[in-house]
C-alpha cells in the first residue's frame, strides 16, 4: 500500500514538473563552431532526456559485452558447484541408508565438481569408512586436519580411526591436540579424562573435570558427583601408601557424594579407626538408605573394633531395620547370626527368600546346614542349588561385570558408570521360570533331618525264582500229566541246588544253617508262604520282577544316612527302596547306578 502511494506521488510530481516546464517562455541557443541550434525550453529538456537515455543504453551494451567472459566463467562454476552440492546431498543420504556403492559414486562426483568443499572431504571420508577403506578415510581426515575450517573435524575422524585400529596412544594424542584447540570439545575431554583415570593421573583428571565445569559441559550436580568419584578412586589407591592424603580425599568425596558406597565405606573405616563411632555410623546409614550394599553392612558391623559376634548382630539388625524387607538386610543379618551361632535368627532372616534363592542365599543356607547340624548332605544340596540359582547384584557398567567398584567403565571410558545392579545377562525371562531345581535337590531338601543310626538291613519278603536243574524238563503251556512219584506224595518238588549268580553271591546270608530253609516273616506280620515259580514265564504280570536281596552300603564318613526310627522316608518310598537304604545322596547314586 505504501509503495502504491509513493508511486502515485512520483507520477504526480513528474506531471507537475512537465507542466511547469511547458508553461515557461524563452529559447535555448547552442553554438558550436559554425553551427547554431536554437529551441524552446520544453524541446531542449526533451532532447536532453533522449540523449541521456541513449547514453545509458550504449553504456549498458558495452559493459555487458566486456563482462560476458567473466559471467560465462561464473555461470560454469556455479553449475559445477550445484552439481557438487547435489552429489554431496545424495552421497550423505546414501551413507545414511548404507548404500556404499552409491556413496562412493557420489563422493567421486563431489570431489570432481567441488573438491574444495569441506562437505566433499567429509563425504569422501565417510564413504571410505563405509567401504572399509581405512587408508582412504585417514587420507581424507588428514586433508581435513590441514585446513583451518575443518581441523577439529579431521582430528575427530583420525581419533575414531585410531580407536578402531586399537591404537590408544595415538587416540589420546589426537584428543589432547583437539582439547588444546577447543577446550569445550566434549569428546576430547571425555577421552583425555578416561586416559588420565586409566593411568592413575587423578590430578590431571580433576583438572579436566574443572575445565568441563567451567566450559559448561556438565552441570553442578554432575560435577560434584564426578569429583567425588575421582577423589574416592584416589583415596582407594593411596589407602596403603599415603593415608593422610587418602583420608583427606575420601572425606571431601563423602561430602560431595554421600551416597557413593565406596566413599562411605572407606570414610567409615577412617572414622572408626579415629574412634569417631557415631560419625562413622551416620556415614554408613546415609549411604544405606540410598542403596543397601553388603560392604556397608560389613563396615557397620565392624564400626567398633573389638565387639563380639552378638554385638555385631545387634548392630546389623539396627541397620537392616532402616530398609525393611530388603534382601541385603536379610543377608547381613543371616551372616552376622551365623557368626554369633544364632541359627534360628539366620533361618528366620532367610526364610522369605529360599523359595527362589539367589546364589548368596543358597550359599548361606549351605553354610547354615553345615554349621548348625553338621549335615553335609543338605549342605551339598544347597551348594548345587547355588550353581543354578539367580545371580546377585554386582558392579556393572556397559555390560561389563566387575568384582569391585571402578571409577571408569573399561568398555567406553565413561566416568561413574558402575552401578550396583543385577547383570542384564542374568535377568530371568518372561517365558517361564529361569531356574529349575533338580529332583535330587528337591528330595534331599525335603527329607526330614534325624540322628545318625546305622542299622542292619531287614529281611525283605520277595518272590523267589527257583532255579531249574539242567535235567528238569521245561514246563510247557499245555497241561501235562503228573509223574507217578509226584502224584503219590502231594508235596512240592524240592528245589535243585544250583551255582549262585554274582548278584546272589553278594547277598548277605542271615545265618549259617546246615540246610536252606524258607525265610520266616517277622512276628508282627502274619505268616505268608513265599510263592514259588519255576521260570520267569510263570510269574504273573501284576507281580514285580524279582530284585536282588539287600546289598549292604558302605557309607562315606560325612554321609548322615538314616537318623532314627520314625516315619518312612518320602523320597525312599517314591523310588521303592527300604528305609534302611534311603539315607544319604551317595546311597541314592549307588542304588540307581547298581540297579
Amino acid at each position: 500500500m505504501i509503495r502504491i502511494i509513493l508511486f502515485l506521488l512520483l507520477i504526480a510530481l513528474g506531471a507537475a514538473g512537465a507542466a511547469w516546464i511547458a508553461e515557461q517562455t524563452g529559447d535555448v541557443a547552442l553554438s558550436w563552431g559554425g553551427y547554431r541550434a536554437q529551441m524552446t525550453l520544453p524541446v531542449f529538456v526533451l532532447v536532453l532526456g533522449i540523449v541521456i537515455v541513449a547514453a545509458m543504453m550504449i553504456w549498458a551494451i558495452l559493459r555487458g559485452l566486456w563482462r560476458t567472459p567473466q559471467r560465462l566463467r561464473r555461470n560454469r562454476r556455479e553449475r559445477r558447484q550445484a552439481r557438487g552440492r547435489h552429489a554431496i546431498t545424495q552421497g550423505l543420504l546414501a551413507i545414511g541408508h548404507g548404500d556404499s556403492s552409491a556413496a562412493r559414486m557420489h563422493a567421486d562426483t563431489a570431489r570432481k565438481h567441488a573438491s574444495h568443499d569441506p562437505l566433499a572431504l567429509l563425504l569422501h571420508a565417510q564413504s571410505a569408512q563405509l567401504d572399509g577403506d581405512r587408508e582412504g578415510a585417514q587420507r581424507a581426515f588428514r586433508a581435513m586436519a590441514e585446513r583451518e575450517d575443518t581441523r577439529l573435524l579431521g582430528l575427530r575422524g583420525l581419533f575414531i580411526e585410531a580407536q578402531r585400529a586399537d591404537d590408544p596412544l595415538a587416540a589420546v594424542m589426537l584428543a589432547e591436540e583437539a582439547l588444546k584447540l577447543s577446550p569445550s570439545s566434549s569428546w576430547a575431554s571425555h577421552a583425555v579424562l578416561g586416559f588420565c583415570c586409566a593411568k592413575g593421573d587423578w590430578a590431571g583428571a580433576l583438572k579436566i573435570l574443572d575445565n568441563n565445569q567451567s566450559a559448561g559441559l556438565i552441570d553442578k550436580a554432575t560435577y560434584r558427583r564426578q569429583r567425588g568419584v575421582l577423589l574416592t578412586a584416589r583415596a582407594l589407591e593411596l589407602e596403603k601408601v599415603d593415608r593422610d592424603l587418602a583420608r583427606e580425599s575420601v572425606m571431601e568425596a563423602v561430602k560431595l557424594a554421600p551416597t557413593l558406597v565406596p566413599a562411605a565405606v572407606l570414610a567409615s573405616k577412617f572414622e572408626s579407626e579415629a574412634h569417631q563411632v557415631r560419625r562413622s555410623m551416620r556415614l554408613v546409614e546415609a549411604a544405606w538408605l540410598a542403596q543397601p550394599h553388603p560392604d556397608l553392612a560389613d563396615a557397620y558391623s565392624h564400626v567398633k573394633l573389638g565387639d563380639s559376634a552378638r554385638q555385631r548382630l545387634v548392630r546389623v539388625e539396627t541397620l537392616a531395620a532402616k530398609a525393611p524387607g530388603h534382601i541385603e538386610g536379610a543377608l547381613a543379618i543371616a551372616r552376622a547370626a551365623i557368626d554369633a551361632s544364632e541359627f534360628a535368627k539366620a533361618r528366620e532372616a532367610l526364610a522369605p527368600f529360599i523359595d527362589q534363592p539367589t546364589q548368596r542365599v543358597a550359599l548361606l543356607m549351605a553354610e547354615l546346614e553345615r554349621t548348625e547340624h553338621g549335615d553335609s548332605g543338605r549342605s551339598r544340596a544347597w551348594t548345587l542349588r547355588a550353581v543354578r540359582a539367580l545371580h546377585d547384584p554386582a558392579w556393572t557398567a556397559d555390560g561389563y561385570v566387575s568384582d569391585r567398584w571402578r571409577p571408569v567403565s573399561p568398555v567406553t571410558g565413561r566416568l561413574d558408570a558402575f552401578q550396583w545392579q543385577t547383570p542384564v545377562a542374568a535377568l530371568p525371562s518372561d517365558k517361564g521360570p529361569a531356574i529349575e531345581s533338580s529332583p535330587f535337590e528337591e528330595a534331599m531338601l525335603a527329607t526330614p533331618r534325624r540322628a545318625v543310626v546305622i542299622a542292619p538291613p531287614e529281611p525283605v519278603n520277595e518272590p523267589v525264582v527257583e532255579p531249574i536243574a539242567p535235567d528238569t524238563p521245561e514246563p510247557s503251556a499245555a497241561p501235562v500229566a503228573p509223574e507217578p512219584s509226584a502224584a503219590q506224595d502231594n508235596t512240592p518238588p524240592a528245589p535243585v541246588a544250583a551255582e549262585p549268580t554274582p548278584a546272589e553271591a553278594s547277598r548277605p546270608e542271615p545265618a549259617a544253617e546246615p540246610a536252606p530253609a524258607p525265610q520266616k516273616p517277622p512276628e508282627s506280620a502274619p505268616p505268608q508262604p513265599a510263592p514259588l515259580f519255576r521260570s520267569r514265564k510263570d510269574i504273573p504280570k501284576t507281580v514285580p520282577a524279582p530284585i536282588p536281596a539287600v546289598i549292604p552300603l558302605v557309607r562315606a564318613p560325612d554321609d548322615p544316612g538314616v537318623d532314627e526310627e520314625g516315619p518312612p522316608d518320602e523320597f525312599a518310598e517314591q523310588i521303592g527302596t527300604p528305609k534302611a537304604q534311603a539315607g544319604g545322596w551317595r546311597g541314592f547314586l549307588s542304588r540307581w547306578g547298581g540297579n
